[in-house]
């Protein structure tokens, strides 16, 4: 696991809050302020939606409280939890990595991602308060119902706009792009422009996704496409931070092959309602363990900012954890015994604040370079980490008695009430290193800000 790092001493440790100032009064340039204003953005939803899920766990342990906040209990702030993780913390970063990709971080459209971030979060709050409110499609991840159902589409349509200004710039002054790098960023644009429809379609509540009948959950298929997403994106997500080590590698090679295979696989099962129990389902999900070894060795085929390392370790180390398990939960009788239980909370948990979290702060470091700074405290880093994976392991005990027991996690008992108890603290740790983040992301802003471009820039 990524708690058994050594050698800690080589990894850059974030330079001290009184030299700061110095070193970036004197070298702040526009890509830099761009970075730090999404990483600020990005980390002010994480430490709202982990109050919130201190807030949940607390009612979890202390009903009393819906009655105290009625009428937003716990139902009302489930959605607007998770949604601020996906949306607000998970998203982001993605966008800070479309800035630069596209050039848009280094141009004089520069200017304009600071009110194109407030857009995205003035959607985000509204639908959060939409959501308190009970207002909700009932999808999970697609809540989207009302006037925000329009606005956040809008929101992504903006950053958009700028993005595709930044591409056809014509005054830009950086290196010429390679035919193929043109052709594959126009692709992109395409893509980009028909997720925010894509999202407004899907969050009809008349839209239903392929259902497992033995479970009321995904199918294997359903699971096993979401999950070639994620690989596309690791995939990706390299040519755009880093420079290969070398021209040729087979890794890269082997792991586009195996990708594309899987790809046709997966067209091969389709989308029709089915059973985790037949065994096409859960072999097909089971081709993912070749992605064990892949991602690892895909990414040693890159050059990566020293400030990266422990977040690097981190998301591999989540990921060789992430894939077994996923697997194993998913085999029959197994997932017959964990389905609607703590069990399948805590491998979402395992999935969300341990890899996906790690990999965008990895990639935030990446395009922060030596301002990574802020996430690379030492203490911060092993208390996000450690409470993780307590979370992961008591939740998954947790469900295993419940799956025994229906009745463990809804009448208060001694075990039951420690458990939760420990999430609680676990949760406040969390939202304690989130705030350590936020904070430093909020000092590098403040001496940033009064050098952000405020009139067309160059390279």
């Amino acid at each position: 696991m990524s708690l058994s790092l050594s050698s800690a001493a080589a990894i850059p440790s974030r330079t001290s809050a009184a030299s700061q100032p110095q070193v970036a009064a004197a070298s702040a340039t526009p890509a830099r302020t761009v970075m730090a204003e999404t990483a600020w953005h990005s980390l002010l939803w994480l430490v709202v939606a982990n109050a919130i899920g201190v807030l949940i766990a607390a009612m979890l342990l202390l009903p009393h409280i819906n009655l105290f906040l009625n009428p937003w209990t716990y139902g009302r702030w489930m959605p607007a939890h998770i949604n601020l993780q996906l949306y607000g913390w998970c998203s982001l970063p993605l966008v800070a990595f479309l800035f630069h990709v596209y050039g848009t971080d280094r141009s004089r459209f520069a200017l304009w991602t600071r009110p194109a971030l407030w857009i995205w979060s003035c959607a985000l709050a509204i639908g959060a308060f939409s959501w308190l409110q009970g207002h909700s499609s009932g999808k999970l991840f697609l809540d989207w119902t009302g006037y925000p159902r329009v606005l956040f589409p809008l929101a992504l349509l903006s950053i958009w706009a700028l993005l595709t200004a930044s591409f056809i710039d014509p005054s830009k002054l950086h290196p010429p792009a390679t035919i193929a790098s043109r052709i594959a960023k126009t692709l992109g644009l395409v893509c980009l422009f028909i997720v925010p429809f894509l999202i407004y379609i899907a969050s009809s509540p008349a839209i239903y996704p392929p259902i497992n009948p033995d479970t009321g959950g995904p199918t294997g298929a359903s699971q096993l496409e979401s999950t070639l997403v994620i690989i596309a994106i690791l995939l990706l997500l390299p040519y755009g931070l880093a420079r290969r080590k070398s021209p040729r590698s087979a890794s890269l090679a082997v792991s586009w092959i195996i990708f594309a295979a899987e790809s046709l696989l997966c067209l091969g099962l389709g989308r029709a309602d089915v059973s985790h129990h037949r065994p096409t389902q859960w072999i097909s999900l089971g081709s993912l363990l070749l992605w064990i070894p892949l991602i690892p060795l895909y990414y040693a085929a890159f050059d990566w900012h020293p400030n990266t390392r422990r977040w690097r370790i981190a998301f591999l180390s989540w990921w060789a954890v992430l894939v077994p398990t996923g697997w194993m939960l998913f085999l029959p009788g197994v997932l017959d015994h964990f389905k609607f239980t703590d069990g399948l909370v805590g491998h979402s948990l395992l999935a969300m604040a341990g890899f996906v979290s790690s990999l965008i702060i990895f990639v935030m470091v990446q395009l922060l370079g030596d301002d990574g700074w802020i996430f690379n405290g030492t203490w911060s880093f092993y208390v996000w980490q450690a409470s993780v994976l307590v979370y992961v392991l008591i939740m998954f005990f947790a469900g295993w008695r419940e799956g025994s027991n229906p009745a463990f996690s809804m009448i208060p008992g001694t075990l039951r009430n420690a458990i939760y108890t420990l999430r609680l603290l676990v949760g406040i740790l969390m939202l304690v290193a989130s705030l350590d983040w936020f904070i430093d992301a909020f000092t590098l802003l403040r001496e940033l800000r009064p050098h952000s471009p405020s009139a067309p820039v160059t390279p």
